[in-house]
């Protein structure tokens, strides 16, 4: 422990930083959870509620410095992913097949 008066505030100050990046980290990942599940059941508005919520946590946690630029806008491209995912299958499952190519009629020698 400091024995010195300024040192013992940075410790306090260090430990108050600390506990806040904690409380970003940790919720960012039960977001990411949550927008997970919400895929799962395949409820849009509940996708874009959950997607949302993530992009706006991940961007104030970078912003604050509790998550690095680069690890935000990785997390971001994965929740994306995944939203997209989700459009893809359900877009799959309603989506006709479309029309193949025709192939060209043999020319007659």
């Amino acid at each position: 422990m400091a024995n010195i008066q300024q040192q013992k505030k940075r410790v306090r100050i260090a430990s108050r930083e600390r506990a806040e990046n904690l409380r970003y980290r940790s919720t960012v990942k039960t977001l990411m959870r949550r927008l997970e599940t919400a895929v799962e059941d395949g409820d849009a508005d509940a996708i874009s509620t959950q997607h949302r919520e993530v992009v706006r946590w991940l961007d104030r946690a970078a912003s604050r410095g509790a998550l690095h630029k680069n690890t935000a806008g990785r997390r971001k491209a994965q929740a994306a992913k995944l939203v997209g995912a989700q459009a893809v299958t359900a877009g799959d499952a309603k989506a006709k097949k479309p029309a193949g190519r025709k192939k060209a009629a043999a020319k007659p020698a």
